[in-house]
Formats: structure tokens, sequence, C-alpha cells
């Protein structure tokens, strides 16, 4: 199925290769891009991945569209809700890209209508980069795309399901409330705990005399490479997903101080029995198909 008119709101990473792919993959026949910063229009219509693109989506391109797809930090996901839906077509769908499902599903209902069709997304998938020049059509190729559609319209929550396997994702549906505690688990927590380390290691660096920075071994690059993604996107992931965030930060507490302390009391044992474990884990996602040299980390963005 064919998207005759998609609208891409916000046109950084996730958004720009939404745009490219839909183009690629021949999933939308007019592709428009709506982007509040003035640079990323230039961008975006530089580039040349769009049929149209423009700084004001409710006036020029939201009453044409079939569907709507918000690309936008969680933070703003509501204001933007508020000012499309008034305009949006009867029978059009409205989706997001966000990372926390149950914070979104609040922010838009209050302005939802009963013709328009909220089917809330999230494709796990992303890099540490951002802008429009950072994205790529296969960027969603083989990786999961979850949709938290409540009590959506069975019709539009197959369009987009359709849309997503078009452009390359698999696809799950899944309540808001598990989304929200696995997504904290597999991604809020560690986005979370790297931007811990690397701030210590920025503290550190003054008692090593910069020797952090030149000795870093692949371990610690890979926590930066999630340290370096969007700082207002985490920053609103987070806040909109606090309790589940606060849950799963308390575990790896208590899991972390069992550590500490089988190395305060030469536990050896424990530790192997711990790694071991772990271990496995590495092994199941490679099993998946969820690793790959390619670069796919991190949003979920």
């Amino acid at each position: 199925m064919t998207i005759d008119t998609l609208l891409i709101i916000g046109g950084g990473l996730i958004g720009s290769s939404i745009a490219r792919a839909a183009k690629e993959y021949g999933q939308a026949k007019t592709v428009y891009v709506a982007d509040k910063s003035a640079s990323a229009c230039e961008a975006i219509e530089r580039l040349g991945f769009a049929d149209g693109v423009s700084e004001n989506a409710p006036e020029l391109y939201a009453s044409q569209a079939d569907m709507i797809i918000l690309c936008v930090p969680p933070g703003r996901i509501g204001e933007v809700a508020e000012a499309i839906i008034p305009v949006m077509k009867d029978g059009a769908i409205l989706s997001d890209v966000g990372s926390v499902k149950g914070d979104v599903i609040k922010q838009v209902t209050p302005f939802l209508k009963d013709s328009i069709h909220f089917v809330p997304g999230h494709p796990i998938a992303g890099t540490e980069y951002s802008g429009p020049e950072a994205g790529f059509a296969s960027l969603f190729k083989d990786r999961w795309c979850v949709l938290t559609p409540d009590d959506a319209d069975d019709g539009a929550v197959e369009t987009v399901k359709l849309f997503w396997e078009g452009i390359g994702a698999l696809v799950a549906i899944m309540e808001p409330k598990r989304h929200d505690i696995v997504l904290a688990t597999t991604s809020h927590v560690p986005h979370l705990i790297a931007y811990t380390l690397v701030g210590t290691a920025v503290d550190m660096e003054r008692v090593t005399n910069n020797e952090v920075v030149k000795f870093s071994a692949g371990g610690f690059r890979d926590f930066t490479r999630i340290a370096a993604s969007d700082p207002v996107m985490w920053r609103d992931v987070f806040l909109a997903n606090r309790e589940a965030t606060l849950e799963v930060v308390d575990r790896f507490i208590e899991d972390l101080s069992a550590l500490k302390r089988a190395i305060r009391w030469d536990d050896g044992d424990a530790l192997l029995e711990h790694f071991a474990k772990t271990r496995d884990i590495r092994r199941h996602i490679v099993d998946a198909g969820q690793d790959s040299a390619a670069p796919n980390f991190g949003r979920d963005d």
C-alpha cells in the first residue's frame, strides 16, 4: 500500500531517513517535510529528498496529508499535535516516532477528533548523529518499529504497519506501558549510564593529566558514542518516562552494589557467574540479527 501524501514534521536524523526511505522504496507518492529551523529547511531543499519543505506545516501541508509522522522531540509533540490536528483532513492518520509512548499518548489525546486515526509508533533505530544530512534510507532495515495503537482503527494500524514494513522495518504491536518499561531497560537507562560515565571520565581527565581520552579503549568509546546523542531529545525522554526509568535505575543500582560487594570481598565466583550470564544476552542479540557493523545505534531513538 502506497501513501498518496506523507508529511514528516521534523527533518532530523529520523525524519529525514523516513522521507528518504518512503521515496526510495516507493511507500509514498508525495513526501513533504516541515521543520521549524530555517537552516534545516535549507538543507532538506538542497539534499532534495522531499517534494516540498516548509517552516510552517499546519498552513501548507497538514490539510493535504494522508499520513503525518511527528519526528520532533518528545516534549514538543503535544504542541505540534494541537497545531496540526484541527486542519487535518477526515480519515488521515497521525503517528510519531517518540521513544516514550505513554506520555506521547497523554499529550496528543486531548486534541484528537473522531475523524483522525492516531497510531503511535517508535522505530528502534538511530545513530549518534543528527540533522537532515545524517539521514539515510536504509536506517530502518531489519530494525524493529513498535506500534502502540491502543484503541486505534484496525485499518489505520494496518496502513502504518505496512508503511514501516515497506521501508524495511520489522513491526511489533505492544501496550504503551509495556513499551516504556522495555525501552527504559534496553535504551533509556543505558543512555543515562553512558552520560554519567562519560561525565565521570571528564572529571577524571583532571586527575590523569588528560590520559583518559588518549588511552580510550573500545568500551569507553562505545559509551561516548551513546553519550553523543541529541541532548534535548534525551532530556525529554527521561522526564517523559520518569517512572519506568527510575524503576530500572533502582534495579541497576542494586545489581551494581552486588558486584561492588563481590569485588570488595574477592568473590570471584559471583563475578564469573554474573559475567557468564550477561555474555549469553549478547549472543541472543547477535542471533536475533539486532547487531551489525552499520551505524544504527541509540534511537531510537
